[in-house]
């Protein structure tokens, strides 16, 4: 993804006024409540079959290697600067969304609005410690305004007198990219343990998901995870989000 002089999610070029026009009849069949039933039941077993792949692996994501962070990273958060240690908020895993903003344009991606409007409740990823940001290269004089347009509460940092952009990835020569990438605290050292782009990003916006994403997964007791994960029942600990500290 490019600036908006180019075509991509973010220009103007490749907008239409977001009406889908369908046909009338669709051309999908029409048959018995038990043919759908047999049907139906057929494709949910290819589902679930496709569900056990994915846990797999996201097992296999758990136990990839991990490169420590070894630059000073300093951003710049509402009238201070942050170290990207800081950006854990006390947490263990830190889950970062490169969003497209570049310090040229006077707004944010659209496509990466539409990613930040399904973030849900932070709570239920800090119960799981872990911590959700936003980081862009857009200065905090355009990202402010912005955020407050668009009604959002989730923390979101400008990496403009950095290069953590370009460190990775999410800044190319041909532009900037929309992705995600991932971070583990372990004795005080900073870990880069995962990233991904582009359509890898599509699925991600539930709670669920981005637990799959992070080393130590959703911690529940069925999952396959590495020596040293702690893990619970699932359901046990899921609560509203206004009564995890109680």
């Amino acid at each position: 993804m490019n600036n908006k002089s180019n075509e991509s999610c973010c220009s103007i070029n490749t907008k239409t006024n977001g009406i889908v026009n369908t046909k009338e009849t669709s051309s999908r069949k029409i048959v018995s409540k038990d043919e759908w039933h047999a049907s139906h039941q057929a494709f949910l077993e290819e589902e679930k079959a496709f569900t056990r792949i994915r846990d797999k692996l996201n097992a296999k994501r758990r136990r990839l290697p991990m490169v420590e962070v070894t630059k000073n990273y300093i951003f710049q958060g509402n009238n201070k600067e942050i170290r990207l240690y800081d950006l854990f908020a006390g947490h263990k895993q830190l889950i970062v969304y490169h969003f497209m903003f570049d310090p040229n344009w006077e707004e944010g991606c659209d496509g990466c609005s539409m990613m930040v409007d399904n973030m849900g409740h932070p709570a239920h990823l800090e119960a799981r410690n872990t911590k959700l940001v936003l980081i862009s290269r857009a200065p905090m004089e355009k990202i402010i305004p912005f955020k407050e347009r668009m009604g959002w509460k989730i923390p979101w940092y400008s990496s403009y007198a950095t290069d953590f952009n370009q460190d990775f990835g999410a800044t190319t020569e041909t532009g900037e990219t929309h992705g995600y990438s991932v971070f583990l605290l372990e004795n005080n050292q900073i870990y880069h343990t995962y990233s991904t782009w582009a359509r890898g990003v599509e699925y991600l916006g539930s709670n669920w998901s981005y637990l799959d994403i992070t080393p130590f997964g959703r911690q529940e007791l069925w999952e396959d995870s590495p020596p040293g994960v702690v893990q619970s029942q699932t359901y046990e600990w899921w609560n509203y989000h206004d009564r995890y500290e109680e």
